[in-house]
């Protein structure tokens, strides 16, 4: 599952998916991101108002997905002034992680995962997370696949 406003974050999920054999699914906003919604620059621009806001939960278009069928799930998303974009937060909270392996992963220029992880496993309040990755965003099939050989996982994905 991965969310992307413009397409690092995607990149990296495909490479997961591809590696892993696993299923996508894309987190879509109810309002599309717009270049000027990604001005980080700007104090009022929205990506700025939400992180600013604890409280803020933009909706999620995209239908459900069933994550009881699955043992691991690897979530991604890009680092929005050194946190999780707040729709991410929507997500944490809307699904019930019990018995499923958390694997997060973030894409920035530079700043690296921090709390993030932390912060999403708290909102959720269920499942085991993993510490997460950070990626840049042409980050090369080796570099995603040597993070995803590193990691311990049982046969069950836990």
């Amino acid at each position: 599952a991965y969310f992307s406003a413009t397409g690092n974050t995607k990149g990296i999920a495909e490479q997961i998916a591809g590696l892993t054999g696993g299923d996508l699914y894309e987190i879509i906003p109810a309002e599309p991101y717009t270049d000027e919604d990604l001005d980080f620059g700007d104090s009022q621009s929205r990506t700025s108002l939400e992180i600013d806001d604890p409280d803020a939960r933009p909706e999620i278009s995209s239908e459900a997905i069933s994550i009881s069928e699955y043992a691991a799930l690897y979530l991604g998303y890009p680092i929005w002034h050194g946190q999780a974009p707040r729709i991410l937060s929507t997500f944490a909270e809307s699904y019930d992680f019990d018995g499923l392996t958390i694997i997060p992963f973030c894409t920035s220029g530079g700043s690296g995962i921090g709390s993030s992880a932390e912060t999403l496993a708290e909102q959720a309040g269920s499942g085991r997370w993993l510490d997460g990755e950070r990626f840049s965003a042409g980050a090369s099939r080796e570099t995603v696949e040597d993070w995803i050989d590193s990691l311990v996982l049982d046969a069950a994905g836990q």
